[in-house]
């Protein structure tokens, strides 16, 4: 069976409202994660990388210690509680772990315990780092791989780093045809710094969408439009009456850029205004590669954004398990978004990021 979300069409076609926005449309495509059992020879989010066996797994160099370490928990048993939470049910009270469960849950404690008997702790050593995602350019045509590549790897630190507070992250391009002997058993930190840098393997469901930029990346001009209601009106268009007399809103919500995992399009501004990245080799201005997002879609109006397959999930009151809108488990941030920026001249020039 194939796996396939679809967004529902636009409230309002803007170009038919602003034409002059048409010159602004980007391509993007919504990855639309799921959780699943991906392998190695399929695009995910948080699943198994192809690997060669003969090439190093990347590690983390930078120093851990001076972050609070409360959370003392590996990746195998973040995963392993949120099975068990997605198993319990109120009036079952069903939480407690199977034979196999305990087993785990012992093995992780005796390796807990020798991590603290380590001197040096191994926080201050090199951190494996964890996959976040993996892209094949067969189902995300808009990479733009160097060369014979056609297989894009990322992934990052588990523990928050300096200057903002996020997981420091790594790209990788590679031909996939190149990797002949698979590394079988990737190592794995001792811990995560935070349960929401513990991506859930999700497959993917790519859908590729027409995108336009947020008001905080129009022009003055072309903001004081969006803003001006008569304009909305002359074009025989009502604007959803829950954004009252704020059409910019209705803008930014409904009708520009598409929330959840996306590689391409426009990068959604909300913590600060828009702020350009430059290429460190070459003074480019980057572009979006791929928007790393906590939630698939809000609570508000950006429930319209929900895939058709998943409108009922969206708007239901109660859910039992993951929370539909956050497939991956992933969060940034204060539940924001992680935006990776790359050059658009030589994709291995290296990659920026960025906190939204």
């Amino acid at each position: 069976m194939v796996f396939v979300r679809t967004t529902p069409p636009r409230p309002v076609d803007v170009t038919t409202v602003f034409p002059e926005l048409a010159p602004l449309a980007r391509p993007a495509i919504r990855l639309h994660p799921r959780p699943g059992s991906p392998s190695v020879r399929e695009s995910s989010v948080g699943g198994p990388l192809l690997w060669p066996a003969e090439e190093p797994w990347p590690h983390c160099e930078s120093s851990h210690l001076h972050f609070d370490s409360w959370f003392r928990q590996s990746p195998a048993i973040v995963r392993l509680e949120r099975r068990m939470r997605a198993r319990w049910h109120p009036d079952s009270g069903d939480f407690e772990p199977t034979p196999e469960e305990e087993a785990l849950k012992e093995r992780s404690a005796a390796r807990l315990a020798e991590r603290l008997a380590v001197s040096p702790p191994p926080a201050e050593c090199p951190v494996p780092m964890l996959p976040v995602a993996q892209l094949y350019l067969r189902d995300i045509p808009l990479l733009r791989p160097p060369g014979q590549a056609d297989l894009l790897q990322i992934l990052w630190c588990p523990y928050d780093h300096e200057p903002d507070n996020k997981p420091s992250t790594a790209l990788f391009w590679r031909s996939a045809a190149a990797v002949v002997d698979i590394l079988p058993t990737p190592p794995e930190p001792y811990e995560a710094n935070y349960p929401g840098y513990v991506p859930e393997p999700c497959v993917l469901a790519p859908e590729a969408i027409t995108e336009y930029p947020g008001s905080l990346d129009l022009s003055p001009e072309l903001r004081l439009m969006v803003e001006d209601l008569s304009r909305w009106q002359a074009a025989g268009v009502s604007v959803d009456s829950a954004y009252g007399d704020y059409p910019r809103d209705f803008y930014d919500c409904e009708l520009a850029d598409a929330p959840g995992w996306k590689v391409g399009g426009w990068p959604p501004w909300g913590r600060t205004d828009p702020y350009r990245r430059y290429c460190a080799v070459c003074d480019v201005q980057m572009v979006p590669l791929l928007t790393i997002a906590s939630f698939e879609w809000d609570g508000g109006g950006g429930r319209s954004w929900a895939p058709c397959e998943d409108q009922a999930a969206a708007y239901a009151a109660h859910y039992a398990g993951q929370n539909p809108s956050q497939p991956t488990a992933v969060e940034v941030g204060s539940t924001d978004n992680m935006q990776l920026y790359v050059c658009p001249t030589s994709p291995e020039h290296p990659h920026t990021d960025l906190i939204q």
